[in-house]
């Protein structure tokens, strides 16, 4: 394996998912239930971008892994079966992308138990639909806690993808000083290097300079900062060894979404063709550096 691979990871949920909207302390409704039991419009905007999304791909020869959101399998036919049938990797992004962690206090907002009863009910979806194991995680909106590592691998995950380390804010319930942009194994219980086991944690990139640490993974900061300052520290945290790159196929939709959401007015201000051009250019940019999905790096890791 390459010692400086990029891996283009795609985060398959839809614009309801987000925390001011759904599964946070301060959203509309408690989770997607309650969102499907009051919501009367048109709740689909993510299965044609997520079309093009694959088509994107299939243009640069790329394949992914795509962390899914299980409760999507039921509720778009087909979309995670498309997904697959690209011969993309499926890892898991939670039942409904409810907050694990308060993203205030940052103590478990989802009970360790029932964490660990919807966590093996979205793996238990997202093998039958892939007719694979799956054995990545992403942590919904990257809130994470390091007992939530512990839980992973007793159900059998092999990696992990969340940890996002910047000078900004810090969505975990650890001190990252010590975390990088290199994959390492955490010791247990926490998110610090040192660990002795069979999960990898594959932190995201960011750009370091003038004292900062800039997230650069993609996401939210692909949309407001450009593909500039996402180019700049995935060629700095490549520098180092393997980094990833990320977005979600809702950051490219081209219609405007329902008006719902408390506290981010502006979030979705950035969006559409837009982004799309940029997600191609930092692609592009990046056309010669060796890709693999996450799981063939960590498969190389021994």
């Amino acid at each position: 394996m390459n010692p400086h691979t990029l891996s283009v990871t795609v985060d398959i949920e839809d614009w309801y998912h987000i925390p001011s909207v759904t599964g946070s302390p301060f959203s509309v409704y408690r989770d997607t239930d309650e969102f499907f039991r009051r919501w009367e419009g048109r709740y689909d905007f993510l299965t044609e971008p997520t079309r093009r999304t694959l088509d994107l791909l299939d243009d640069l020869e790329i394949t992914a892994t795509f962390f899914v959101v299980a409760g999507v399998v039921e509720r778009y036919p087909g979309l995670v079966e498309s997904i697959v049938e690209r011969g993309h990797e499926i890892g898991c992004h939670g039942l409904h992308h409810g907050c694990t962690l308060d993203p205030g206090t940052k103590q478990p907002f989802l009970p360790p138990p029932e964490f660990e009863a919807q966590t093996i009910a979205a793996k238990a979806i997202l093998e039958k639909v892939s007719r694979a194991p799956v054995v990545g995680y992403r942590a919904p909106s990257a809130y994470l806690g390091g007992w939530m590592l512990d839980t992973l691998e007793n159900l059998g995950f092999l990696y992990d993808s969340s940890v996002s380390v910047n000078s900004l804010y810090n969505k975990t319930n650890s001190d990252l000083g010590r975390v990088g942009t290199i994959p390492y194994f955490p010791a247990p219980g926490t998110l610090l290097p040192g660990g002795n086991r069979r999960l990898v944690e594959f932190p995201f990139p960011y750009w370091q300079g003038a004292g900062l640490r800039i997230p650069t993974a993609g996401g939210p900061v692909l949309r407001f900062l450009g593909a500039g300052v996402v180019l700049r520290g995935i060629r700095q945290s490549l520098s180092r060894g393997p980094t990833l790159f990320y977005f979600h196929p809702v950051d490219i939709a081209r219609e405007k979404f329902p008006d719902v959401g408390k506290g981010r007015p502006l979030y979705w201000m950035i969006k559409g063709e837009r982004v799309e051009r940029r997600i191609r250019k930092v692609l592009d940019e990046l056309r010669d550096v060796p890709k693999a999905t996450l799981g063939d790096v960590r498969g190389g890791m021994g």
